[in-house]
């Protein structure tokens, strides 16, 4: 192995990180994993050579992506995760005491025991509470079978290559939309619209034929080159995504959930579009 991985998702960009120390590189099941250690950004994993976690940074994604949802919906009992294997999406919902029980569905065994033995400030113990009921199983199958319901769901997905690439589908979205609660919101990773545009247009697009409300939210990732990533929301609910203020805070306020990025305040302005986003997803 080189002194360096370079990322090569985008045909018109590259980024490379510095690799100070190999920790595991081998081809699991479904796809090639590689966990390794860098001096800026702590461990970090890779699947297919596309970055997907590291230590420094990833509070900003899986907090974006969990508390923003729970504390718009402010009743959240059951929430399911598609994907998340490092368990980063699981650790900051089980944050919410009010949640009963987190149903995580990644479809590869290896991603979750490795990230739990190199990875485990991510996770931080959320595998092993109570409440966790973890599924390996492929997320499209479980959704479209399952007779269970649920307040939020999250696709925390690879991007659209590889076994994520089914997570992107019209059929996927309505099979979720089948699986939420009355007033449930769905929310998913959706990549740096500057870099991945169409991946965005097409998402929302399938959001607003099933969903009365549908758009996104953005925050910045370092880790993710390009620009600010880009998060799906969608639910029939449509006074969610206007929740006040004054009702955040008090919803932040009554939880014990620290956070790094998530404030009430950046949960707002992440609805604040700037117009080339906005443009993608009229």
């Amino acid at each position: 192995m080189s002194d360096w991985v370079e990322e090569t998702l985008h045909a018109a960009l590259r980024v490379k990180l510095k690799v100070d120390r190999v920790l595991y590189d081998s081809q699991t099941e479904h796809q090639h994993l590689l966990i390794f250690e860098n001096e800026t950004f702590g461990r970090v994993m890779t699947l297919d050579g596309v970055v997907q976690t590291t230590e420094r940074d990833e509070f900003i994604y899986h907090e974006m992506l969990t508390h923003l949802p729970i504390f718009a919906h402010g009743e959240v009992r059951k929430v399911l995760i598609i994907g998340g294997g490092d368990g980063g999406m699981l650790e900051e919902a089980l944050k919410h005491r009010s949640i009963e029980k987190v149903t995580m569905v990644e479809i590869d065994r290896t991603v979750v025991d490795l990230c739990t033995t190199h990875m485990p400030a991510i996770s931080n113990g959320a595998f092993d509470d109570p409440r966790t009921d973890l599924v390996i199983a492929d997320g499209r199958e479980f959704v479209a079978n399952t007779d269970e319901r649920y307040d939020v769901i999250i696709i925390d997905s690879t991007d659209p290559i590889g076994p994520g690439a089914v997570l992107f589908t019209e059929t996927f979205y309505r099979d979720c939309r089948g699986c939420l609660t009355g007033g449930g919101i769905l929310v998913t990773q959706n990549g740096v619209p500057f870099m991945q545009g169409g991946e965005l247009t097409s998402s929302v697009s399938f959001f607003k034929g099933l969903f009365k409300d549908a758009t996104c939210y953005l925050a910045t990732v370092p880790t993710y080159a390009g620009g600010p990533m880009a998060f799906g929301w969608a639910t029939d609910d449509t006074a969610l995504r206007n929740t006040a203020l004054s009702e955040l805070l008090a919803r932040f306020e009554a939880q014990p959930v620290k956070t790094r990025y998530y404030t009430p305040e950046v949960h707002q302005g992440a609805f604040a579009l700037p117009p080339y986003v906005a443009d993608l997803i009229r």
